[in-house]
């Protein structure tokens, strides 16, 4: 079994989606229960769905100084690395512990595969374009090679793609560098933008609704694809009154490639190792962002798995109604989600959810709640069986 962990401080965070850009612009949209999700306007060829599309991100080219990098997974980094000042404090933190000492650890499911897309579109006599003739983008470590040119690290830098549950997993990782000693401090970077592959792929598997997506509703029909783009500064120890990671949980049950454990073998573990490593038990928890995806076998699973894991107090929603479906930025996006419920006390309601599942518990929240909350976890769960539960906890807790 795991053992308890200290906590690490998240000294600064932000988002970017189709909600908005920054931390005040997702507060404003989850108060006002307003969706994010729009008509599909965004692929080549028809596809009648609903998508989660930062607004103006095509009017946003990156600065000439990263222009070997351009593409749209990197133009939404440095979009969402501008909000709530997160650039200047993470250079900052670079400046406090030295280069080699703050670990840059990203997470994405495509990567840049949308611009090497356009370049097998556009083949000229068999090559590519020569404006995408452009190596840094054509690579699965591109948003990597990208921030730390534009960031200046020199200590570890990972990418993670283990799709879904892919930017939740790099707070567990940072989590392990620290308390090992590799580094002081880690930058946590999640984005992941709408690309033709992801439509037309989840499509080609049934997973996509043509409406927007229903989570947890007896008339689900698949998911909204949307794109994001989360950062986190994560410290050992700065303030008491920063809100703080307080357990991590993964499991790989590898049940099958794009279906859950119909017994949620791998949620559970990931749930009991987040509880174990905070040293908190289930009644300890006030609200759980899902995973809640809208298709039919993960939301089954995961209501199961939570209405007999946790009582009634215990308040649970899933904000793909809002944001998306964000794949690989969906833990961060997310996770920040949560620093928000527990800033502001306001739990958002689970959105398009009329009638819920007879499988979900008195956890699930219809409609947005006010409460205090102190204790809060997020799921993600990925393709493949790879799984992920985080536990956070708000300033000033011991």
């Amino acid at each position: 079994m795991p053992e308890t962990i200290d906590p690490i401080y998240i000294t600064a965070h932000t988002a970017t989606s189709a909600l908005g850009h920054g931390l005040a612009e997702h507060l404003e949209v989850l108060r006002m229960e307003r969706s994010g999700l729009r008509e599909n306007d965004f692929s080549r060829e028809p596809l009648t769905c609903a998508i989660g599309r930062v607004i103006g991100l095509e009017q946003r080219p990156l600065p000439e100084a990263y222009a070997a990098y351009e593409c749209r997974n990197n133009r939404l980094a440095w979009l969402g690395i501008e909000a709530d000042g997160f650039l200047d404090q993470a250079r900052a933190a670079i400046g406090r512990y030295g280069a080699d000492r703050v670990a840059l650890l990203v997470a994405t499911s495509t990567s840049s595969i949308g611009a090497t897309e356009e370049a097998y579109a556009r083949l000229e006599d068999g090559h590519f374009p020569e404006n995408l003739r452009r190596s840094p983008i054509h690579t699965p470590h591109s948003l990597g090679i990208f921030l730390e040119h534009a960031l200046g690290t020199r200590g570890p830098c990972l990418t993670t793609a283990t799709a879904c549950s892919s930017s939740a997993k790099i707070f567990a990782t940072a989590e392990r560098m620290i308390r090992l000693g590799i580094v002081d401090a880690a930058i946590l970077a999640g984005v992941d933008s709408l690309c033709g592959s992801v439509l037309f792929g989840f499509n080609s598997l049934e997973l996509v609704a043509p409406e927007p997506c229903r989570p947890f509703d007896v008339r689900r029909r698949g998911i909204s694809i949307g794109e994001a783009a989360g950062f986190a500064l994560v410290e050992r120890e700065v303030s008491k009154t920063s809100p703080k990671l307080i357990g991590w949980g993964e499991s790989s049950d590898a049940h099958h490639m794009s279906t859950p454990h119909p017994e949620g073998l791998g949620a559970r573990l990931a749930l009991e190792g987040a509880l174990t490593r905070a040293g908190i038990a289930a009644t300890d928890v006030d609200y759980i962002n899902l995973h809640g995806t809208a298709t039919t076998k993960n939301d089954e699973v995961e209501a199961g798995v939570v209405s007999a894991a946790f009582n009634a107090r215990t308040r649970a929603s899933s904000t793909k109604g809002w944001s998306g479906h964000t794949l690989g930025a969906a833990g961060i996006l997310e996770s920040v989600i949560c620093l928000l419920v527990m800033e502001h006390g306001l739990i958002p309601g689970t959105l398009n959810c009329e009638q819920p599942d007879p499988v979900c518990g008195p956890q699930l929240a219809l409609r947005n709640e006010s409460a205090d909350v102190r204790i809060a976890l997020t799921n993600s769960f990925g393709f493949g069986g790879s799984n992920c539960t985080l536990a956070f906890a708000c300033g000033g807790r011991s």
